[in-house]
C-alpha cells in the first residue's frame, strides 16, 4: 500500500536554496517534514550543506542547529577555497558524493527515494536505485526560465514534482518573514543576525525554523 511505503529524503542544500530564492520563497522545514510524515512512513530525511569554516559567523549555523534538533539528519563538510587558472579566488563545496553513498546505503531499507536537485550528475545515482527497485522523486522546478532541473534528471526520475507546486504545502508565511526582518532592522538598514543560542531550540524555531542556506557556499557543482 502506498500509505505504508519507506520514504527516505536527500536534500541538497545548495541547490534547493538557489531554486527556492529563484522561485521567490523560503521553505518551512518543519511544513517540509510534516507533507512527506504524510505521504507513507519516513525512514530519514537527509540534508546536506558546505560549510566556510574559517568565517566567525556563519548565516547557516542557526538553520543546520535547527534540522538537526527537529528530525533531520544533517550532513555537512568544510568547503575547500582554490585559485582558477585565471587568478580568481574560488570557493568550492561538492556534496554529490555524501549524498550519493547514504542513498545507496540506505536503498535495501527504503522502497521511495525523494531527491531535492536538479542536478544533472544525479541522473546516474537515480539510474542505480531504480535498478535496485526504489521508486524516484525528483523535487525542482521547471517553472522559470531556464528550468532549475536538467532534463536528463527529469526524464530519469520516475515522477517529478515541481517545487513551485508544493508552495502552498511547504512554504513559509511572508507576513513572518516580514515580521521577523522588521524586528532585526537597524538604523543602517540593514538586517543583521543576532549568534545562535545553540541551547535554545525554541528559540531557533521561531527565528530560524525556514531559514535557507545563505550565499557562503560558492561554485557547489565544482
Amino acid at each position: 500500500m502506498i500509505g505504508q511505503q519507506r520514504i527516505a529524503l536527500f536534500i541538497d542544500g545548495a541547490n534547493l536554496y538557489a531554486t527556492t530564492k529563484t522561485l521567490g520563497f523560503d521553505i518551512d522545514y518543519k511544513r517540509l517534514l510534516k507533507e512527506f510524515q504524510s505521504r507513507g512512513f519516513l525512514v530519514r530525511a537527509f540534508y546536506y550543506t558546505a560549510l566556510v569554516e574559517d568565517q566567525e559567523y556563519s548565516s547557516i549555523r542557526p538553520l543546520i542547529d535547527w534540522l538537526d534538533y527537529n528530525g533531520y539528519s544533517v550532513v555537512t563538510k568544510p568547503t575547500k577555497e582554490f585559485v582558477d587558472s585565471a587568478g580568481r579566488r574560488k570557493v568550492k563545496g561538492n556534496m554529490d558524493i555524501e549524498l550519493a553513498i547514504d542513498a545507496l546505503e540506505l536503498a535495501p531499507h527504503i522502497d521511495h527515494v525523494v531527491l531535492f536537485s536538479g542536478d544533472g550528475d544525479f541522473r546516474s545515482l537515480v539510474e542505480a536505485l531504480q535498478r535496485r527497485g526504489l521508486r524516484v522523486s525528483v523535487v525542482s522546478t521547471i517553472s522559470t526560465q531556464p528550468p532549475m532541473v536538467a532534463d536528463e534528471l527529469r526524464r530519469q526520475a520516475d515522477e517529478f514534482i515541481d517545487l513551485a507546486h508544493l508552495i502552498p504545502k511547504i512554504g513559509r508565511d511572508p507576513a513572518e518573514r516580514a515580521e521577523r526582518a522588521a524586528r532585526s532592522e537597524h538604523g543602517d538598514g540593514r538586517e543583521r543576525p543576532d549568534r545562535p543560542r545553540f541551547g535554545n531550540t525554541g528559540g531557533l524555531e521561531r527565528r530560524y525554523g525556514i531559514r535557507q542556506a545563505p550565499d557562503d557556499v560558492v561554485d557547489s557543482n565544482s
